[in-house]
């Protein structure tokens, strides 16, 4: 089962580990205090060597050969301790087209103070089991929940560098406005990166149709489809190889935080983005 490594370890995944900084998304950036998750939900358990976060064995696929042999580069947005360093995670870095932006932000979190950044590593968690128990080598961009970054340039990059076949970028969404519901993907623009949109496009597409087998429903702000290409996430400008970042869902809606505070639904998240993946290598 997945686990992965704290920083400082050995061994083929650690070595494209980083150990600072995160992807700046289209998440909302929120307090500067570090919020923690609510009294009332479960507390998303941080593994060690040797421990796994997940809840047993995943769903049978009739598609999960497909990711026999393959290594999935997984990425969890933002970070436990981003709040705590405003100087580090404001400090500019190169954003994939000739520009700067600052190396991450903090997320956002539930009305409950359930946070993004705990949200996402939880889900990547589960879906490295998932996608181990299928065959797949994972490698996530950090170890814990409990750092600063890494930075939106090294995150895009790392994936490349283990020779991951796709990456996910796993985050959530902070609307203001608390009515507004859905997941969305995003993929990197045309104009920024040619040769691999059309690859990104079409795990995304595979990603939707998951989620919404998943009764997921897609947020209608961001297109018909639920796909949308951006020129200003550095993380996607970055990557080398098919890459795309889901926003799971809306942190300030009442119904979609309540999910994502319970274990069954970062459950669901996971085994959705899981279900994408091998929906999508089954007909490569």
């Amino acid at each position: 089962m997945f686990s992965p490594p704290l920083a400082g370890t050995t061994g083929p995944v650690s070595a494209v580990l980083l150990s600072a900084g995160l992807l700046l998304s289209g998440c909302s950036s929120q307090s500067a205090q570090t919020p923690t998750a609510p009294a009332t939900s479960a507390p998303v358990a941080t593994p060690v060597a040797g421990e796994t976060v997940g809840s047993g064995s995943p769903s049978p696929s009739a598609t999960a050969e497909a990711l026999d042999g393959l290594t999935i580069a997984l990425d969890p947005g933002h970070n436990g301790r981003n709040s705590r360093n405003p100087s580090e995670i404001s400090r500019k870095v190169p954003d994939g087209r000739g520009g700067t932006k600052a190396c991450n932000t903090t997320g956002t979190a539930t009305a409950g103070d359930y946070p993004e950044h705990a949200f996402t590593f939880d889900v990547a968690v589960r879906a490295g089991d998932l996608l181990e128990d299928a065959g797949a080598e994972v490698v996530m961009s950090r170890a814990d929940d409990d750092g600063v970054g890494p930075c939106v340039d090294e995150r895009g990059q790392f994936a490349g560098e283990a020779g991951a076949d796709a990456l996910v970028s796993i985050h959530a969404n902070g609307t203001a406005e608390t009515s507004a519901s859905g997941f969305h993907v995003i993929v990197v623009d045309d104009a920024v990166h040619a040769d691999v949109e059309e690859p990104s496009r079409a795990v995304a597409e595979q990603m939707v149709t998951a989620f919404e087998d998943a009764e997921f429903d897609p947020n209608p702000a961001y297109g018909r489809d639920g796909v949308v290409a951006r020129t200003d996430i550095a993380g996607l400008n970055h990557a080398e190889v098919p890459a795309v970042m889901i926003e799971c869902g809306e942190m300030r809606n009442r119904d979609e935080a309540a999910l994502m505070e319970s274990e069954e639904g970062r459950q669901r998240y996971a085994e959705a983005i899981v279900a994408g993946l091998e929906a999508h290598f089954a007909e490569q």
